[in-house]
């Protein structure tokens, strides 16, 4: 189906309602005007874009005066992940002796910068550091930096068959067996937001070898309920799959391409454009701007993008107002029989999980409502702790300025109950 066709389609399709007719109004608005400045040479008058903006994980560690080490890890189905680490705070040495050691899983289409993308004292990563924490870093398979396998290209198709079931099946367990056996620690702390939530609910309810190994499992915006969302940008779930294939392909999706940087983080990092930047995120997941260094509007959206598979959108496609929480449907019964060795995707049973569980939500958030989570709290058997926020957005849990008090000042509190 040509392009035209397409979107004909969407501009046709009533019973859609105006979400996608909207949301591509929205988009197509902002090309025009980013590609209209940048020719224009607006961006010359614009303010000195962060340093951040250019570096990667391990130079933002040692830009903000912490030791960094990076790892690969290789799955046991033959992906090459990378992985960075903070052994220690700015005041802390080395030799102190082991350290309790807490794993972090970013979002969709991010990476392990998202930990650290505010100041030293506002960043996650660098909070757990001084409090005395290992922290570890992963970035999930088809991201910018693990985009590699012992014998597949990414040119290829079969690379990127996979979707958050392979995430939780190879990536988590191969990171975690690597830093058990790195750090000599047998169990660790598991922190997700959003879409890394959904990587350790499914891993710890079906590995319980793995689950054993997880002292607590603190989930920030979980997804596993995506029945009530009331971001715009979701109506795009409402297509057909053989239209987004049409689209996008079969492969790669929202991959990050670096000779476009420069434009977008200048939008974002002008006095005057960023309203563009935050308005794009208000229709994506909700933002309030009293609670976000709009200085470093730049540095939160030059880290993403980073990509992922279409076969990973499909799969939260298939949440999409969803009453079950399955493993990624093939598409036929014989496709299922060959993959699961049954005519439907299994279903995820959280009722399974036994690893003591932290759930933060936010009132404002638009990609997981209250609704949603009022679904899945009687699931989590062993719930130690829940908190709604009530203004909190879907990116207050990584970027809000108030988050270490509000958020993770409770965490580390919860990690030294649960030594």
């Amino acid at each position: 189906m040509s392009k035209a066709k397409i979107q004909k389609f969407l501009i046709n399709q009533e019973s859609l309602g105006a979400g996608i007719p909207v949301m591509w109004l929205f988009l197509t608005t902002v090309c025009l005007i980013c590609g209209t400045l940048n020719a224009g040479g607006f961006f010359n008058l614009e303010n000195e874009v962060n340093p951040e903006v250019w570096m990667n994980t391990s130079e933002i560690i040692t830009y903000n005066g912490y030791p960094s080490e990076e790892y690969e890890v290789t799955t046991a189905d033959g992906y090459i992940l990378s992985i960075n680490r903070i052994p220690c705070g700015r005041r802390h040495a080395r030799s102190t002796g082991p350290r309790p050691v807490v794993y972090l899983q970013h979002a969709l289409f991010s990476d392990t910068a998202y930990w650290l993308e505010n100041y030293a004292n506002g960043s996650l990563g660098f909070l757990l550091a001084d409090a005395g924490y290992d922290v570890w870093m992963g970035n999930s398979r088809g991201n910018t930096w693990s985009r590699r396998h012992k014998t597949l290209s990414e040119n290829e198709e079969k690379f990127w068959a996979f979707s958050f079931d392979e995430m939780a099946k190879y990536d988590l367990p191969g990171i975690i067996d690597f830093i058990v056996n790195k750090t000599g620690q047998e169990k660790l702390y598991f922190i997700g937001h959003s879409l890394g939530t959904t990587i350790g609910f499914v891993a710890f309810s079906t590995m319980p070898e793995l689950a054993q190994r997880i002292k607590m499992n603190f989930a920030l915006s979980p997804v596993i309920s995506f029945r009530y969302p009331t971001s715009i940008f979701t109506s795009f779930f409402l297509l057909p799959n053989s239209i987004i294939k049409a689209m996008f392909g079969t492969k790669g999706f929202f991959l990050e391409d670096k000779t476009k940087k420069t434009p977008s983080t200048k939008i974002c990092n002008n006095k005057i454009l960023w309203v563009i930047c935050s308005e794009f995120m208000s229709l994506w997941a909700g933002y309030n701007k009293k609670n976000m260094n709009v200085s470093r509007m730049d540095v939160y959206l030059s880290h993403a993008p980073t990509g992922s598979s279409i076969q990973n959108i499909l799969h939260l496609k298939q949440l999409y107002r969803s009453e079950e929480f399955r493993a990624y449907d093939w598409g036929s019964e014989a496709e299922n029989m060959l993959h699961y060795n049954q005519s439907r995707p299994p279903l995820y049973d959280l009722t399974a999980m036994k690893v003591p569980t932290a759930i933060w939500a936010g009132g404002h958030d638009m990609l997981i409502t209250p609704k949603d989570i009022d679904r899945i709290l009687p699931q989590i058997r062993n719930l130690r702790y829940f908190k709604l926020l009530p203004e909190w957005n879907h990116f207050d849990f990584v970027w809000g300025l108030d988050a270490p008090q509000r958020v993770y000042s409770k965490m580390i509190a919860l990690m030294k109950e649960y030594l």
